[in-house]
């Protein structure tokens, strides 16, 4: 029997039928050593792994600098309109495999690493995940980078470049435990410092109101440093830009201040104003006020904004080169995405900048700022949305805050003029807060100073129009619209699932690669018993290989014939992993009531990281952890039961879990998820969703079938309904055996023998003040997962509903013409559905 194909071998199947210009792997060789000698000063009698790493990061990035600088060069001398997408998240994991993927270096690079003796997926495994961001709002930024390269967009990601990312999770006694993320400790061989823009930014000081205009003095200033990363296009020679910035403190020590012992302490002040690019926050749908998170906040906004304006007057005119002094054509050249609420300030900004520096007039400055600036809404979840409080703009922004002020009041003249008489209107549509302290709604900012506003899957958009933000809507409808989430194919198919790769260019050729629309074309092989054989033997494969991964790095054995169930992002109640905790107890239960029944065999992996400061999250991955030290190690149950947690879940771990992964849990409270994006990861990759109808699921099982996955539980209307009449959990907890058995054992510390106690916390919110409702769906969910432990017994229908969810998934991904001609235009790979449409909606 001939020995299964590596996933380099398979990607290099792809790279050599599908795509021309293999590098010269002689030239490959020669430039690694060139880097080993003289970049890192290294020969191979002292070299490490990470030195060959390094050199290897180095030769590819070579071949991003040429087609980098003659992009931007491009882009100069067109001058087309520019796409600025500002995000405090940047989710972009790593980037050498990424880079050879879209450069169609992997097959040379594979070859020269083999002729030097070296593994190049050991040298992959070393990179540092650029983890600068908590989950689904950060890693959506880096895939619309990626698409918006592939497009041949002239598009810029601006962000902070946090010495600290999203923390590394360790759990020690089933506890999460939180360690910094150093992934700097050993240098960045991506990114390129710019200090030649650097750029002040001002925090504090007074407000000045002259003849003249308005002067903002006596400020502290910090320096924005920019560090430039290339975002390559697949394989069509465009290399975009990511910047992001750094805080420097201002070398402005006064010597004199040595010899009294000032100079020492000025020194160690510097920390102070370099803290506001040290560590990201790592909360997720959850605000914190916090002055350095407002500084964040501003801080990209302000040296981001001084940037753009720069761009904009210094570009290229046909032959001439003209200062364009002209700001009223913003909007012409400029579009100002804002990704959340995060980087709001931009709107005060834009208007400090024109009113105040520019002198332009209010009216026309607000214009220009209206028509520039756009806003992604991502929750609807009322913790999770920026409220700042007035005494913190105070103290911080003083000019700012008057630039809200005045914003305000001309929007509330507005309301009063449409709406006479109607106060809770102008209360509820106010961006200031009134109550104990005032504060200010961003969101409400956002939507105002905004042309547009988008929110990230169809039924969330039809959810901000009815609910949050329908007053907004009425005023203004034609400002609401949807752009559903999606995903970077060159990531989440050929990088990390080539064997699935292979197989669907095997029957329908290689251009779905640049149309994934032509997924569909599978759907008359859904009934050709070699295709599927060919797609279950993928996902054996996939399974086998994260086996044994799990088996190196977690030091757990599991079947791999078993169902890999799998439930990954970030611990909230609102995702519900505590009703995954209920079925996984009720299948213990019931194996433990009929130990000789033919049960399906399941492995459940729970993964994700839980804010430091929130409870209940802490405590639910507590509880996941208990469950699996009692049904792991019960004889009775054996490998048919298995609970692993899936540590330190990030991008690189979710590469290796989600082709392997059978069946995919989207059980969110309905209207709570705004999209999801896992989601849509998990169906190309060939794993059936159990969910709710929510985010885009909704739209998920409109393009596979709705009886291709396992729908249960309430809907929004449904859910509504209940807020109105009150949610009893009493009610099904008395009426509900297996549900009650459950919840007892909890209570009871069967899961906690050493400490009976210990989940008061969860049992009593599930009883008392459950706002997601867990009981609500347990039974239609149980119900559910029995539908899914019956099919699995029958692979081949099984692996039929896997066919028309992978040929359903062009939905969220699709080829588009870019709006500018590209250097040197080769193939334009296809990208999220609704890219075009969004960019559409800022220019």
């Amino acid at each position: 029997m001939p020995k299964p194909l590596t996933d380099q071998e398979k990607r290099k199947q792809i790279s050599v039928r599908g795509l021309a210009g293999v590098e010269n792997v002689a030239d490959l060789k020669t430039n690694f050593n060139r880097h080993l000698h003289f970049t890192l000063v290294k020969d191979r009698n002292v070299a490490t792994k990470r030195d060959y790493y390094f050199a290897l990061a180095n030769t590819v990035r070579d071949h991003l600098v040429g087609r980098w600088i003659r992009t931007q060069q491009h882009y100069y001398e067109k001058d087309p309109k520019r796409v600025y997408y500002l995000s405090l998240e940047f989710y972009m994991g790593r980037t050498l495999q990424n880079t050879m993927v879209n450069l169609a270096l992997e097959n040379a690079c594979d070859e020269a690493t083999y002729q030097l003796g070296l593994d190049m997926e050991e040298l992959q495994d070393i990179e540092e995940d650029a983890g600068l961001g908590n989950g689904g709002l950060g890693r959506l930024a880096a895939c619309f980078l990626d698409s918006m390269a592939s497009l041949g967009l002239a598009a810029y990601g601006y962000g902070i470049r946090y010495e600290f990312g999203i923390f590394n999770q360790k759990v020690v006694d089933g506890w999460q435990v939180e360690e910094a993320d150093d992934w700097l400790r050993y240098g960045n061989p991506w990114e390129k410092a710019r200090p030649e823009y650097m750029r002040p930014v001002h925090f504090y000081g007074k407000v000045e109101h002259h003849p003249d205009g308005v002067k903002w003095v006596d400020t502290q200033v910090v320096l924005a440093l920019p560090y430039d990363t290339p975002v390559p296009g697949y394989r069509n020679n465009i290399v975009n830009t990511m910047r992001l910035w750094s805080a420097k403190a201002p070398c402005d020590f006064n010597l004199k201040d040595f010899n009294v012992g000032g100079y020492i302490q000025a020194v160690l002040d510097r920390n102070l104003a370099e803290n506001i690019s040290r560590v990201l926050y790592p909360n997720d749908n959850f605000f914190e006020g916090k002055e350095l998170r407002l500084k964040q906040e501003y801080f990209v906004v302000a040296a981001t904004l001084q940037d753009i304006i720069r761009r904009f007057k210094s570009s290229k005119f046909g032959s001439t080169e003209v200062v364009r002094v002209d700001l009223t054509t913003l909007p012409d050249k400029v579009a100002i995405q804002l990704n959340d609420t995060h980087p709001a300030m931009a709107i005060p900004e834009v208007m400090r900048i024109l009113v105040d520096v520019e002198k332009l007039t209010w009216e026309k400055a607000w214009d220009i700022c209206v028509r520039t600036c756009a806003y992604t809404n991502h929750t609807v979840l009322p913790e999770a949305l920026e409220r700042w409080p007035i005494d913190l703009f105070q103290n911080l922004l003083p000019r700012h805050l008057e630039i809200i002020y005045e914003i305000n009041r001309r929007h509330m003249e507005r309301i009063a003029k449409l709406y006479p008489g109607d106060d809770d209107r102008l209360r509820r549509m106010s961006l200031i807060e009134e109550g104990d302290m005032k504060k200010i709604n961003m969101a409400h900012l956002c939507i105002v100073g905004s042309h547009a506003v988008n929110g990230v899957a169809r039924i969330h958009s039809d959810i901000i129009k009815s609910s949050i933000f329908k007053d907004f809507y009425e005023v203004d409808p034609d400002k609401f619209q949807n752009k559903t989430n999606g995903i970077t194919p060159r990531r989440w198919l050929v990088m990390c699932n080539p064997g699935l790769a292979e197989v669907i260019a095997e029957r329908i050729g290689d251009d779905y690669m640049r149309d994934l629309d032509q997924l569909k074309k599978l759907l008359k092989f859904v009934d050709d018993d070699a295709f599927i054989r060919d797609i279950a033997k993928v996902k054996q494969e996939n399974k086998l290989k994260f086996a044994a991964y799990l088996e190196e790095h977690y030091k757990v054995k599991i079947n791999p014939d078993s169902m890999f169930d799998v439930h990954v992002k970030r611990i909230h109640e609102y995702k519900r992993q505590l009703l995954n905790c209920l079925h996984i107890i009720t299948l213990y239960n019931r194996i433990k009531k009929e130990p000789n029944k033919s049960w399906t065999p399941r492995t459940i992996m729970i993964g994700g990281k839980a804010a430091p400061g929130y409870h209940t999250a802490k405590m639910i991955i507590k509880l996941i952890t208990s469950i699996g030290d009692i049904v792991n190690y019960d004889p009775v149950v054996g490998d048919r039961l298995k609970v692993i947690f899936l540590e330190n879940y990030k991008v690189t771990l979710a590469e290796k879990v989600i082709p392997a992964a059978d069946l995919s849990e989207q059980i969110s409270t309905a209207g709570t998820e705004a999209s999801g994006t896992g989601n849509m990861k998990f169906m190309l990759n060939g794993a059936l969703t159990i969910g709710t109808m929510d985010g885009a699921n909704v739209e998920m099982a409109e393009e596979a079938g709705e009886e291709n996955l396992f729908i249960f539980g309430m809907r929004v209307e449904d859910v509504e309904a209940m807020d109105k009449i009150g949610y009893d959990a009493n009610a099904y907890y008395n009426r509900i055996p297996e549900l009650k058995q459950a919840i007892d054992q909890i209570a009871g510390g069967f899961f906690s023998p050493n400490q009976p106690d210990l989940f008061k916390d969860i049992v009593n919110m599930l009883m008392h003040h459950d706002r997601f409702k867990v009981f609500a769906d347990y039974e239609e969910y149980i119900n559910a997962q029995d539908k899914v432990s019956a099919l699995y017994k029958n692979p081949k229908k099984w692996t039929k509903k896997v066919i028309h969810n992978i040929a359903g998934s062009g939905k969220f991904w699709r080829r588009s013409e870019p709006l500018m001609t590209p250097v040197k235009p080769a193939l334009l790979w296809s990208f999220h559905k609704n890219l075009q449409n969004l960019i559409n909606g800022s220019l």
